[in-house]
C-alpha cells in the first residue's frame, strides 16, 4: 500500500471515530428504573403461586394418567385370564370328547379279542371238518386278528397302552379286584390273571384293568392256610391292605 493511500484510510478512520465520539445518543428513551425490594417480592409471590397452580394440574394429570393404566392393566388381566380360562375348557372338553371315543374303541377290541379267542378255542367235530368249517373257522379268526392288529395301531399312535398287571402286586389306583384266587406258591396280594385289560393314555389311567387277586386266607385264625390251587379263599377278616374283601365262602 503506497503512502497516499494509508493516509486516506487513517484520515476516514480518525472521522469515524470521532463522529462515534460526538454523537447524539439514540432515541430508545430513558433506561429503566430499578424495582424497589416491595415489587420484587410481589413477582416472586405470585410466581410461586403460579408454578404451584401448575405443580398441582400436573399432579392431577398425573394421577389421572395412572387411573387410565389401572384400568387397562385390570382389563388386560381380566382378558388373558378369560382367555386362558376359555383354552382350559375347550382343552378339557377336547379331551374329555377323545376319553369317550377311545372308551368305545376299547370296548370294540374287547369284542374283537374275545371273537378271536373263541375262535382260536373252536374245534369242529369230524361232520364239521368234512364240511369244511374248520377252514371257514380258521379264515374267520385271521381277519378279525388283523382287525384287531390295525386297532391296536391306531390306539397306539394316540398314546393309549395297555397295563401291565399279572405278576405285579395289586395296585387300587390302576386295578379292580374282580375276583380272589389262591396259589400258595405266590406271595399275597399279587395278580394271578387279567378278566379285562386295562389301558393309560400318558400319564392319566384310561381303563383300569379288571383282575384276579391272590388271597392267601387264614381259615381258622390259627395259622392254618387253605391249600389247594385255584381255590377260593374262605372270607377273611383281615384282608391284604389294598385288597378290597370279595366274601368269597371257602369252598
Amino acid at each position: 500500500m503506497d503512502l497516499a493511500a494509508r493516509e486516506q484510510l487513517l484520515t476516514r478512520v480518525a472521522a469515524y471515530l470521532d463522529s462515534v465520539g460526538d454523537g447524539e445518543p439514540d432515541d430508545q428513551g430513558e433506561p429503566e428504573a430499578a424495582p424497589d425490594l416491595f415489587t420484587l417480592l410481589a413477582e416472586l409471590g405470585a410466581l410461586k403461586a403460579e408454578v404451584k397452580v401448575e405443580s398441582r394440574q400436573v399432579k392431577g394429570a398425573l394421577d389421572q394418567f395412572r387411573e387410565a393404566f389401572d384400568l387397562v392393566r385390570q382389563a388386560q388381566v381380566r382378558l388373558e385370564d378369560g382367555q386362558a380360562q376359555r383354552i382350559e375348557a375347550e382343552r378339557r372338553a377336547r379331551e374329555e370328547a377323545e376319553r369317550d371315543l377311545l372308551l368305545e374303541l376299547l370296548d370294540l377290541r374287547d369284542r374283537l379279542q374275545a371273537g378271536l379267542d373263541q375262535a382260536r378255542r373252536y374245534r369242529p367235530g369230524w361232520l364239521a371238518r368234512r364240511g369244511g368249517a374248520d377252514a371257514f373257522v380258521g379264515a374267520m379268526a385271521e381277519g378279525v386278528a388283523m382287525n384287531l392288529k390295525r386297532l391296536d395301531d391306531t390306539l397306539a399312535r394316540r398314546g393309549v397302552k395297555p397295563l401291565r398287571v399279572l405278576g405285579l402286586r395289586f395296585d387300587p389306583m390302576t386295578m379292580h379286584a374282580a375276583e380272589a384266587g389262591l396259589d400258595p406258591a405266590l406271595a399275597d396280594g399279587l395278580v394271578l390273571a387279567e378278566l379285562r385289560r386295562g389301558f393309560s393314555r400318558g400319564e392319566r389311567l384310561l381303563r383300569p384293568a379288571e383282575v384276579v387277586v391272590n388271597r392267601l386266607t387264614w381259615a381258622d385264625g390259627h395259622g392254618t392256610r387253605a391249600e389247594g390251587h385255584g381255590q377260593r379263599p374262605a372270607r377273611d377278616a383281615n384282608p391284604p391292605a389294598g385288597v378290597p374283601d370279595m366274601g368269597h365262602r371257602a369252598d
